[in-house]
């Protein structure tokens, strides 16, 4: 198994889907993790199981961003990987957005890992030393009619992905996005997983530990000359 051994490492999204993957598989390979959702109650629940912490973090503000990160440094001296889980989705067209919908879902998905970016890259410059994983999604390389703002934030976190390994790299930080494809969550609660398997040519929908071991990947040594890329995760749907 990859080890995270002496990391430290922040999860956002922790509490559902990829995040409490990524938070109990993180935790098992030896890193410290913070499990950090607006979802007091089930990542308190996730850090217990992982043997973690916990931390409320609003993604969409500044203020919360950097709460977490001084305890962060204050407690543990350093903070080695930012996986930005958080994610949310709206299921509308173009025409069919409202507004506020749009704000909501650019604040949440592209705002956030933006915030975070900032936060973190100030420790990880000092270390330098650092690795921030970005998740995007198949929804970032083609059109996203039926979820029209999210794939508009998926498509952005693809190159705010790409300028900031730029702006990072001579620190010796990495900056990389993952992009799953159809992933079990409760972002597709209530579809038929069956009729979406039958157009993936591995014939079935991912599981969130798969996405959580390419992070961990990601987050690890082994992937030390890895920046700026995107690493396609959707069972061979965009083949």
């Amino acid at each position: 198994m990859i080890r995270l051994d002496g990391k430290v490492a922040l999860i956002t999204g922790g509490a559902h889907g990829h995040g409490e993957a990524a938070s109990l598989l993180f935790s098992a390979a030896g890193a410290t993790v913070v499990v950090a959702d607006v979802d007091d109650a089930a990542g308190n629940d996730v850090a217990s199981r992982a043997g973690s912490r916990f931390a409320h973090l609003d993604v969409t503000s500044p203020d919360s961003w950097d709460s977490v990160v001084d305890m962060m440094v204050t407690d543990f001296g350093r903070i080695d990987v930012l996986y930005n889980s958080a994610g949310i989705i709206a299921w509308h067209t173009m025409t069919e957005t409202p507004l506020a919908v749009w704000e909501r879902i650019i604040a949440v998905n592209q705002t956030g890992p933006f915030l975070g970016m900032c936060a973190v890259a100030p420790v990880m410059k000092r270390q330098r030393s650092g690795s921030i994983i970005n998740t995007s999604s198949v929804g970032g390389l083609g059109g996203s009619s039926a979820c029209y703002a999210y794939g508009a934030t998926k498509w952005a976190l693809r190159g705010m992905t790409r300028g900031a390994a730029q702006e990072l790299g001579p620190f010796n930080v990495r900056v990389n996005a993952i992009l799953p494809g159809t992933i079990r969550s409760r972002m597709i609660d209530g579809m038929d997983l069956d009729a979406m398997a039958a157009g993936i040519p591995l014939r079935r929908v991912g599981e969130p530990l798969e996405v959580a071991k390419l992070a961990l990947w990601l987050a690890s040594d082994e992937s030390a000359y890895a920046s700026g890329a995107d690493f396609l995760l959707d069972g061979g749907s965009r083949a």
